[in-house]
């Protein structure tokens, strides 16, 4: 079975910094486009960050542009986000998904790690 474990959330002020772990198992990680979703409190989960399969390019939403980074290790089967600079406004949980076809459709999903900010 493909699992995602997502960690690496908590309680952070305004300015300061988390990173986030993604580890995978139960599949080829070089094979898989990865991203970063968050859902913010009464809201549609978003898209934050993906890193592709193939050359490893990047993109991100332009709330984060700039302040978040996403990398992966495919020795280690795990992919990142550092989150810098945040803001209350980034407050949500955060999830990670892995895509076969990349980003077209996100067949595998963590569980998500919650990320406050306060002001």
């Amino acid at each position: 079975d493909v699992q995602l474990q997502a960690s690496g959330g908590g309680l952070v002020q305004a300015g300061e910094s988390l990173r986030l772990s993604c580890a995978a198992s139960g599949l080829t990680f070089s094979t898989y486009t990865m991203a970063w979703f968050r859902q913010a409190p009464g809201k549609e989960r978003v898209g934050v960050s993906c890193i592709a399969s193939g050359d490893g390019s990047t993109a991100y939403a332009d709330t984060v542009q700039g302040r978040f980074t996403i990398s992966g290790d495919n020795t280690k089967n795990i992919a990142w986000l550092q989150m810098n600079s945040l803001k209350p406004e980034d407050t949500a949980i955060y999830y990670c998904a892995g895509s076969l076809s990349d980003g077209r459709r996100w067949e595998s999903w963590g569980q998500g790690t919650l990320v406050t900010v306060s002001s």
